[in-house]
């Protein structure tokens, strides 16, 4: 090459005066460290959100997810459904609506750690809700707890001033922020604590564009042998080494220099020092930036497409900790400030709150909520009714009694008789006339079938594996079931209505033999109760029953 050419030529000009007892010049090319950076929003928004997929797509997650949610103003406990100050909030301004509004500020709070909300209107009310762009404000305070002002800068100038009481805090732009532990105005951001891993995530992939584009990447070490007129090693010059280093810097660092081939002659040699793309491994290191990114935003990584993320068995687990851990503490968040500035300017016994109970993917906290309270009804922890409150429901009339399981009973003395599962009233309610109902019923065979025992077998076979599924009246039922007991009405009665209950567990996941987890408690549950071929002779039997007793 030529840069080459011309070192060789200064040097065999200054070779005599050169001549060293030395041994071969070896210089280091892409050895060193890159100097920290400081971002600024600009910086963020751009580098970030604007140029990098995990981060829109982070931000996006949360900012939609949160916008989503449905909020309420109450008085009380009492929710008000025509209010002033819901109206300005379902449209805060001619510009946006209440889904554009509330995802913008959730933006803006993720991408730069401020949000500022300002109230137009002169009068004590708003008349429209407008959130400033947070790169747009400079904070003045004195060195005081509250800052004086917020200024509004554009083209350098200052438009606009929001003075802010000294003693109450109160200004006409509300400073949202994420707490910041270096600065006691501005917020931090999620991105900032990012930003390394989103540049890295970026320039891994613009090197890998260059390479394809190039097609091949010099990365190592430039060895120059020169030897004098007797043959003995000298080395270069100081100026000529750093004019080496010079040229190669400028020709080939950087990422946009990525695969620039090398043309080398005469003394010069070229040993490969850096990894090959192969041996990098470009794809596991976008992919552990990307996951370093979905962490700082709290974003579960399986949510943003990094394979192999295995911390959540399942996309609606993972959507339920992107709830619980991050959206809903953005929203009580904006609940607290916006019930300290917004709500009292029309009334102090006013609350502003979102409706968290409404969120789909909290159904399945609620299954699970659902599941452990029946569980502890059934072992006798808790009452009815206590389980109810658990689940928001209104108390029922006997509903404060202890229930436990027909096989729980002191050893030694004699077995009480059958109580059937203590938190369905309906299937209680079989016990009332159960007396009468065998004397009408008699005529009608209760003995289970072979095909009932079978899977009865297997649901005991399989709880004993595998420690899960079933409830100790689930149990009690497959040993009569096993040993083929004549049933008595009330006990067909309980099979069909368990089953009943139950049916929709077969939509679950592990039901089936193909899928992960099988098998299901649930699907254990249902073989203790005899299986499919329980339920269609339950049904039969409660049939024949109804149109005796003459209820059909």
């Amino acid at each position: 090459m030529a840069i080459f050419d011309g070192l060789r030529r200064r040097f065999d000009r200054n070779k005599r005066s050169t001549k060293q007892e030395a041994g071969n010049m070896i210089g280091y090319f892409g050895v060193g460290s890159g100097e920290s950076k400081q971002y600024n929003y600009a910086d963020l928004a751009s580098e970030g959100y604007l140029k990098n997929a995990i981060v829109y797509r982070c931000v996006n997650e949360i900012s939609k997810g949160a916008g989503s949610v449905r909020y309420m103003i109450k008085n009380g406990d009492t929710v008000l459904d025509n209010h002033p100050l819901q109206d300005l909030l379902d449209r805060p301004n001619p510009l946006q609506s209440n889904s554009e509004f509330f995802n913008s500020l959730f933006g803006y709070l993720l991408l730069s750690g401020n949000a500022y909300v300002l109230k137009v209107g002169g009068g004590a009310q708003p008349r429209e809700l407008h959130l400033l762009r947070p790169d747009r404000i400079v904070i003045k305070g004195g060195n005081k707890p509250i800052p004086e002002r917020y200024e509004y800068m554009l083209n350098g100038r200052v438009a606009e001033t929001y003075l802010v009481d000294q003693e109450t805090g109160f200004s006409e732009l509300k400073h949202i922020k994420l707490w910041n532990p270096l600065d006691d105005y501005y917020g931090c951001s999620p991105l900032s604590a990012a930003a390394v891993d989103v540049d890295q995530h970026n320039l891994a992939s613009k090197h890998n564009i260059n390479l394809l584009q190039n097609g091949a990447r010099p990365s190592g070490a430039v060895i120059f042998k020169p030897k004098d007129d007797a043959g003995f090693a000298v080395n270069l010059t100081e100026s000529q080494r750093q004019q080496l280093l010079t040229d190669l810097n400028n020709r080939f660092a950087g990422s946009g220099n990525a695969g620039r081939p090398m043309l080398l002659e005469g003394d010069f040699d070229w040993r490969e020092m850096g990894l090959s793309p192969k041996d990098m491994d470009f794809i596991n290191l976008k992919h552990m930036a990307a996951t370093d990114i979905a962490l700082c935003f709290g974003v579960p990584s399986q949510l943003v497409g990094v394979p192999d993320s295995q911390t959540y068995s399942n996309i609606a687990e993972a959507r339920l900790a992107l709830y619980e851990e991050t959206i809903i503490p953005h929203l009580r968040l904006i609940e607290s400030d916006l019930n300290e500035w917004l709500v009292p300017m029309y009334n102090e016994n006013l609350m502003f709150c979102y409706d968290t109970e409404a969120i789909p993917a909290l159904s399945e906290r609620k299954r699970k909520t659902y599941e452990n309270v029946t569980s502890a009804v059934t072992a006798g922890i808790m009452t009815r009714n206590e389980a109810r409150e658990v689940l928001g429901l209104n108390a029922i009339s006997g509903g404060d009694d202890i229930y436990i399981g027909a096989n729980l009973f002191a050893l030694g003395s004699e077995a009480p008789p059958e109580v059937d599962d203590p938190i369905d009233d309906e299937e209680l309610d079989a016990y009332i006339d159960q007396d009468e109902d065998e004397k009408a019923v008699s005529d009608i065979d209760f003995k289970p079938t072979s095909s009932m025992a079978e899977e009865a077998q297997r649901g005991l076979d399989w709880r004993k594996k595998f420690n899960r599924g079933g409830t100790a009246v689930g149990v009690a039922r497959a040993n009569q079931l096993t040993n083929r007991e004549n049933l008595s009405p009330s006990t067909v009665k309980r099979m069909y209505s368990f089953f009943s209950r139950h049916e929709v567990d077969k939509q679950g996941q592990g039901y089936k033999p193909s899928q992960e987890g099988y098998p299901s408690a649930g699907r254990i549950a249902w073989a203790l109760w005899g299986g499919d071929a329980g339920f269609s002779w339950a049904t039969k039997k409660r049939n024949q029953i109804e149109a005796e007793l003459g209820k059909d």
